[in-house]
């Protein structure tokens, strides 16, 4: 590859996710000169595809429909999840800072979000967990106003749309779960359908932005406003280093090696290891070659920014109870033939579901959030010694009709494809879908028998679904006396395979509070900062609500471009005249 020319910037960021996106907005906001690149050909990364909910303590959105935090909770909270990896240094920054990120970016920029009354963390009953007002999700965004950038713009995870169509979190979804019970839903549902309709005939697309593609969208056409360059295809080959502090990086782009000198610092986010086959086999138990193992994530986060800081001294602490954000997952086969991966969020915990592992039996609360879930599936493999950290969901066909199941849509739409291509099972007893699946008849008929006749008392004798404020959020609030329970009897009865996967990593470079890379012995490399999925999070390796990769990401974000431009000032004052005279 031949060498280019040299360019020069305050600051560069690597990666176009919310987290990199942030810092690059504020630091532009600042004054500060920035440039952004990207490895892949489409903005946006990781955030593009998520559901665009952030978990920030302390917010004026909270405050405004009278929520308020009491003294101390969140801190208690985060400490109580992060356990021995509580870190109190970052999650005070994290605190201190994040209510002040949301109201820069809802102040200053299109960033705009909505929060439910009610949205309980994942742990509420826990020591400092609250009911709601710490979650918000990313208002739905006009895809015209990124006038030409739209087609730039990652798309969705295809399995998470209807018809192209991106539904949104929350009260939407509500509604569509509710279209032929509800003639308000069906009112709803349909200029949904209709607008969308007449935005794919005019546009080739759908138009209305929701989750992750709203805030990736957002934080794009924020990027806009302020003219930064984003340069795309454009993956970072190395960190430049003069004496010891980075001064700038090799970029590729457009057949050429591009030196990109900064005057403040390299940002690394680019999204973590979530395809980084090696790193996972060292990381993930489940995956002893580092390819058993399923995410949704983009292809292309093969983690670069990791490797990078590692390259100059960074540190990644190999220790973290859970490496990743785990998430159950299904493969599926699409009419194309590819395959792509269904993240499994809220289907567990409908009425009428259940999950056996490969001898036919239950093993946890099914609508545990998807962290908590895949943890116990693994624990249950290992102490039944069975071969594949796998399991199956099991319902019958009135569930499957009124909620779907993965990847597989409610009523009216077809099923056909999904049985013909082996993703959906099939049996017309409890029986037969057991030697369908290759699990023990016995055992899957004894489970569904204890699970109806605690359906009739709302009770879950033997692992206490519905048991919760989360799980009874994620359930139908229409059914009693248990929102999560129901029982399953009609036939024809169904399966679907889950495999272990991720929505993010959670093992990163350590960084303090200022989001400056840290080596073991907690030196600073000088002039590197690491945020989002390339810094280690500071959950612990739990997943306490929803958001909170998204929330420590924008706030982080915002962290980092206010200490770019700290350090600008501090610079630019130590080196005025005035400066050196009182010096």
């Amino acid at each position: 590859m031949k060498s280019g020319n040299t360019e020069e910037y305050d600051v560069l960021v690597i990666g176009t996710g919310a987290s990199g996106m942030s810092a690059a907005v504020t630091a532009a906001k600042q004054g500060l000169k920035v440039l952004v690149v990207e490895k892949a050909p489409v903005y946006g990364g990781t955030t593009a595809r998520s559901g665009g909910w952030l978990w920030v303590p302390g917010t004026k959105l909270a405050t405004e429909q009278d929520i308020h935090e009491p003294s101390g909770a969140a801190r208690a909270y985060l400490q109580h999840e992060a356990g021995t990896h509580f870190d109190p240094a970052r999650v005070d920054a994290f605190l201190e800072n994040g209510p002040k990120a949301i109201d820069f970016f809802t102040s200053n920029t299109c960033v705009q979000f909505d929060m439910p009354p009610v949205f309980p963390d994942y742990h509420a009953e826990a020591p400092g967990g609250l009911q709601g007002g710490r979650s918000m999700v990313t208002r739905p965004f006009d895809a015209r106003e990124l006038g030409d950038r739209i087609g730039l713009l990652a798309p969705p995870v295809p399995e998470l749309t209807v018809f192209g169509m991106m539904l949104g979190s929350g009260k939407e979804l509500w509604h569509f779960l509710r279209a032929f019970k509800s003639f308000e839903s069906f009112f709803y549902v349909s200029k949904r359908f209709g607008g969308h309709l007449i935005d794919v005939l005019r546009y080739g697309r759908g138009m209305t932005l929701t989750n992750g593609n709203a805030l990736a969208g957002r934080l794009a056409k924020a990027g806009m406003d302020l003219g930064i360059p984003v340069w795309l295809s454009s993956p970072v080959k190395r960190l430049i280093v003069e004496g010891n502090s980075v001064v700038g990086a090799v970029v590729a782009r457009d057949g050429a090696n591009v030196e990109v000198r900064v005057k403040r610092g390299v940002v690394l986010a680019a999204g973590g290891f979530p395809h980084e086959v090696e790193r996972r086999k060292q990381l993930f138990p489940h995956a002893p070659t580092g390819r058993e193992h399923f995410t949704p994530s983009p292809e292309l986060n093969t983690g670069d920014g990791l490797r990078l800081g590692e390259s100059v001294g960074g540190w990644v602490d190999p220790t973290i109870p859970n490496a990743a954000a785990w998430c159950p997952t299904s493969v599926v086969t699409r009419k194309d033939g590819t395959t792509g991966v269904m993240p499994h969020f809220i289907d567990r915990a409908k009425p009428g579901v259940i999950a056996v592992t490969a001898d036919g039996k239950r093993f946890t609360n099914e609508a545990s959030s998807y962290h908590d879930f895949v943890q116990q599936l693994v624990k249950a493999c290992d102490k039944k010694g069975l071969k594949e950290y796998t399991c199956w969901l099991i319902c019958d066909h009135k569930h499957l009709r009124e909620y779907g199941l993965g990847s597989v849509a409610k009523f009216p739409l077809p099923i056909g494809n999904h049985l013909r291509s082996g993703y959906l099972k099939r049996g017309s007893s409890l029986a037969e879908l057991a030697q369908v699946i290759g699990v023990p008849a016995s055992h899957l008929a004894q489970q569904v028998e204890i699970f109806n006749r605690d359906s009739a008392t709302g009770v879950d004798t033997q692992f206490g679904k519905g048991s919760t404020a989360y799980n009874r959020y994620q359930g139908d609030s229409l059914v009693k006396p248990n929102p999560c329970m129901a029982p399953i009897e009609r036939g024809p009865f169904y399966a679907v395979k889950i495999v272990v996967g991720e929505i993010g990593t959670f093992a990163g470079l350590a960084t303090d509070a200022s989001c400056r890379v840290i080596t073991k012995d907690k030196q600073v490399v000088k002039g590197l900062y690491a945020i989002g999925n390339d810094a280690a999070s500071i959950m612990g390796g739990n997943y306490p609500g929803a958001g909170i990769t998204l929330g420590p990401c924008v706030t982080f974000g915002y962290v980092a471009g206010m200490e770019l431009a700290r350090a600008a000032e501090l610079q630019s004052s130590s080196t005025s005249p005035v400066a050196k005279q009182a010096a």
